[in-house]
């Protein structure tokens, strides 16, 4: 599933269109939510236990002219009809939340809707799932790290995926999640990239606001440049003691290969993922750990320790 919008401005058009029942649609509830031109019968107990929001509009008297539907009222939502659809899946079918993964598209609408409507325990559940992706430690970060490659575990990838993480991070204002968010996106790729985007499996494309876009370019050309200074990452591959290393013509093979890997790419090379290994007594861990403390300041942000999410 692709990354919807956050919420959609009706035309006329659509105004006209005709107003199609949503499958959660119960026969016994006590309140019609209508999002889009669809519309959900469901029930003011199941909304007003979980939404302060809702319970609050439950105790307001009604207009006489406020429409309805077999007897129901009728409240319209300036929101996404799939993200209200899935909302309401997650209240009507809690293990929902359990399962292992869930599409972007599903965080993004509980993250969106939770805290517009307070439901409050489907925001937390949606900002746990992006925080395991997006962790704030470095530890946590190489954890996440697999063969040197990270594939996401609770949030299924999809094209456009890291497009549409940095957007959804930064529209929500989740700002600690961030600086790892945009590390993804821009490592290993060309600049182009960032510009164009990548197609979304329904057609549509995932790109960057022009603020993200900025962030990411600059975040990029910050990282491309620090990581070969001396105390980071790939610092030593511009001259470094020979002595440290047990093997210095494996050393020097392969400091010919990071040097071309940074430098003919152009590219900006992995300079979080552990090559220790490859190089023995050579640990570059102080360098890696750097680059992490460095990620808020690449991208624009404070500190780690000044990062807080937006309420």
């Amino acid at each position: 599933m692709s990354q919807p919008p956050a919420k959609r401005q009706r035309t006329e058009e659509d105004k006209d269109a005709p107003i199609t029942r949503s499958e959660l649609w119960h026969t016994d509830g006590s309140v019609v939510l209508q999002a889009e031109n669809t519309q959900f019968r469901v029930h003011w107990s199941v909304l007003a236990r979980n939404s302060s929001f809702f319970r609050d509009m439950q105790s307001l008297p009604q207009p006489p002219s406020q429409p309805t539907v077999e007897g129901c009222p009728v409240v319209e939502l300036p929101d996404a009809e799939i993200d209200v659809e899935f909302v309401l899946k997650a209240l009507y079918t809690p293990t929902l939340l359990a399962e292992p993964t869930l599409p972007l598209s599903a965080v993004g609408a509980l993250v969106r809707l939770g805290r517009k409507y307070d439901f409050e325990e489907l925001f937390n559940s949606a900002v746990g799932r992006l925080a395991f992706e997006n962790p704030t430690s470095f530890e946590e970060y190489e954890a996440r790290i697999v063969d040197h490659q990270y594939a996401p575990t609770r949030i299924t990838p999809s094209p456009g995926f890291s497009f549409d993480m940095v957007t959804l991070l930064s529209e929500n204002r989740l700002w600690s999640l961030l600086p790892c968010a945009c590390f993804r996106l821009v490592v290993w790729g060309k600049p182009a990239k960032l510009f164009d985007g990548i197609s979304r499996q329904n057609g549509t494309l995932a790109s960057l606001s022009f603020v993200d876009l900025r962030r990411c370019v600059a975040g990029r050309e910050f990282l491309l440049t620090k990581q070969l200074e001396p105390g980071y990452t790939f610092g030593w591959s511009r001259g470094w003691n020979y002595n440290k290393c047990t093997n210095p013509d494996q050393c020097a093979s392969m400091r010919t290969v990071i040097v071309e890997a940074c430098s003919d790419y152009p590219a900006l090379a992995n300079s979080m993922d552990d090559f220790s290994g490859i190089w023995g007594s050579l640990s570059m861990l102080a360098g890696l750990k750097k680059v992490w403390e460095e990620l808020p300041r690449a991208f624009g942000l404070p500190a780690w320790d000044e990062l807080k999410n937006d309420p």
